[in-house]
């Protein structure tokens, strides 16, 4: 039995349910999950359903190229279709710290994130040793202001090669050039902590702990051209007090990237997000 997942969103209209539902009915297909969710404002409907497909006779392209010419044309709307059998390729960027590394390898090593991750890509070979140890390709792609064009396409050409469908920065410390940007548009998931923009530089845990902040937090987004602007996909925050060192406030800041990247890299994988004017739609 194949099972599907279904995206759509398009202007808010009457019968749009109706009709989606009366097409998987058609195609014998039964649903196992619907949700849905109207932004008032910008008069935008939004919908996820998954279901399981009971006819074997009728081939997911087939049902794509109907569901287009007919319930999609008939509403103007902008939708995927995914098989769920088929998981996801994510590619690694890394640079030198190993925290997030580390958790996402634990938690697919653990079977925990329906993906496959066939690379990791590094501006430093600091992290060879780790991905190693988890028998994934890595390799080296220095990174610097000088050679950014050269960096660029030997980036794009190892995530062609591993056919990769979407790239988590595991604290990559890099700025992601626009090429590869609109290459993966919507399709690069950032991590970091949430002190910007009052605590920006290199030691923002210093700078906050100085100030007497309350609260620490980590944001997980996708990457657009506005550094650190992208659509919010999760966030978390920890409480901290005079009691607490700088030293604890670091670790707690890396325990919240961990957790944050990996409730983001799981949202996205089981597709449960959905993007528009720079902010998201996150299905539960």
């Amino acid at each position: 039995m194949q099972k599907i997942t279904i995206l759509i969103h398009c202007k808010d209209q009457k019968g749009i349910i109706a009709a989606v539902t009366a097409f998987i009915a058609k195609v014998e297909g039964n649903i196992t999950y619907i949700d849905q969710h109207v932004d008032t404002e910008q008069n935008v409907f939004f919908m996820r359903l998954e279901c399981d497909l009971t006819n074997h006779t009728i081939s997911i392209e087939a049902i794509k190229d109907d569901f287009n010419q007919t319930i999609a044309a008939d509403f103007d709307m902008s939708w995927d279709l995914y098989n769920q059998e088929q998981k996801p390729k994510m590619a690694l960027f890394v640079s030198k710290y190993d925290h997030c590394l580390f958790d996402i390898l634990g938690r697919y090593s653990a079977g925990e994130l329906n993906v496959e991750i066939p690379v990791i890509i590094s501006n430093h070979n600091d992290l060879r040793s780790i991905a190693e140890r988890f028998d994934i390709p890595f390799h080296c792609v220095p990174f610097t202001k000088d050679n950014k064009e050269e960096g660029e396409a030997k980036q794009v050409e190892l995530l062609k090669r591993y056919q990769i469908n979407f790239i988590v920065l595991a604290r990559y410390m890099q700025i992601i050039t626009p090429g590869l940007i609109s290459l993966y548009e919507n399709k690069i998931i950032n991590i970091h902590h949430s002190f910007l923009p009052a605590f920006p530089g290199a030691k923002p845990y210093h700078s906050a702990f100085k100030r007497g902040v309350k609260i620490i937090g980590a944001t997980s987004h996708y990457v657009t051209e506005e550094l650190d602007e992208g659509p919010i996909i999760e966030q978390d925050i920890a409480r901290v007090s005079h009691i607490h060192s700088v030293e604890d406030f670091i670790m707690k800041g890396r325990d919240l990237e961990r957790i944050v990247l990996a409730r983001a890299i799981k949202l996205h994988a089981e597709r449960k997000t959905m993007v528009y004017s720079n902010k998201t739609v996150v299905f539960s």
